[in-house]
């Protein structure tokens, strides 16, 4: 028997990049793109490798697009460290794990390198069907922090903590990552919340400014652990944002949720230098009247709009910029 098992994109909605220092954030899955994995049972342990594992190209310039593309590791390196912490997690705990071995394989259509949890949407269907291969429960909390700690502490990939509680949750949610609780419990406060919430939203990226998570985080990651007074200050608001955000949503103000997803980018403007192009991206959804911040760490935009029309005008002021613009189907 085939297990295989899915998860999507993350989007982050509001709060970024609060999540990875105490702070607060919305996001949801969106069903548009998908990382895929298959495992079943064989005689010896074989991880097979993918597109994203290419090592055979037809001449230098495919090579460096591929490498603008996917960066320089492929997926490989991620199911090694998935299958490694799930091996541990399990000894920790006490969890006899049978002696069957799997062949394992994996796919994904996620753009990646734009700040849409690419990376984590493979470590977390790769675990769900380590999950299911073994026959093991794992609460959602504890999910979400072993898929972090894959990236984290694995494989030194500086990043938040919000891709892996909606990739575990596969729902939209409101996360709280204070201190205090983080302390006490070891994981955040999360509620779901229901997808019919949301206002209409969009999603814009263009590949060739993709850049990895850890570019931003390294540099905002020591400016924080110095106690940089407006860095600590920003933190604070971004988790008021989130705050307020999400008490629009329960009452369908659309036009506050607007403000605070152009506030949360705004903020981020003045704190960190963000590229000429990410610029322009946010810049040509605005002119439009949408609302427009990161749906991470940049290369990827996430906004409001009112009605068709305003979708229309979005779409024709981006496509002539190349920027790909859709409608996500969130997860619910």
């Amino acid at each position: 028997m085939i297990i295989e098992t899915y998860c999507h994109p993350r989007a982050a909605v509001i709060g970024n990049p609060s999540d990875g220092y105490f702070g607060k954030t919305i996001a949801f899955l969106f069903k548009n793109f998908e990382a895929k994995v298959q495992l079943y049972h064989t005689p010896e342990l074989d991880i097979q490798p993918q597109r994203l594992d290419k090592t055979s190209f037809n001449s230098i310039g495919e090579l460096v697009e591929n490498v603008n593309l996917s960066g320089y590791y492929g997926g490989i390196r991620l199911l090694k460290a998935t299958i490694k912490v799930f091996y541990d997690y399990c000894r920790e705990c006490n969890i006899q794990l049978d002696d069957r071995n799997f062949t394992i394989r994996y796919d994904s259509n996620i753009p990646l390198r734009l700040g849409l949890a690419g990376s984590s949407a493979i470590i977390t269907a790769c675990i769900k069907a380590l999950i299911s291969f073994y026959g093991v429960a794992i609460p959602k909390p504890i999910l979400a922090n072993l898929v972090h700690s894959v990236e984290d502490k694995e494989l030194g990939i500086a990043a938040g903590l919000q891709d892996r509680v909606a990739q575990a949750y596969a729902q939209p949610v409101y996360m709280n990552f204070d201190k205090k609780i983080m302390d006490k419990q070891g994981f955040g406060n999360y509620e779901v919340l229901d997808a019919s919430l949301f206002p209409n939203m969009y999603i814009a990226f263009r590949k060739n400014l993709s850049e990895g998570t850890e570019v931003l985080h390294n540099n905002l990651r020591a400016r924080f652990n110095i106690g940089e007074k407006p860095v600590l200050e920003a933190m604070e608001k971004w988790a008021g944002f989130t705050e307020g955000f999400r008490e629009a949503l329960y009452k369908k103000d659309y036009s506050a949720m607007h403000d605070l997803i152009n506030a949360n980018f705004d903020l981020r403007r003045s704190l960190i230098a963000i590229t000429k192009g990410n610029i322009e991206m946010v810049e040509a959804a605005r002119s439009a009247g949408a609302s427009a911040k990161f749906t991470g760490s940049g290369g990827a935009i996430i906004g409001t709009y009112e009605d068709e029309e305003m979708f229309t005008k979005l779409k024709n002021n981006l496509s002539r910029k190349n920027i790909e613009v859709i409608k996500p189907e969130i997860v619910n």
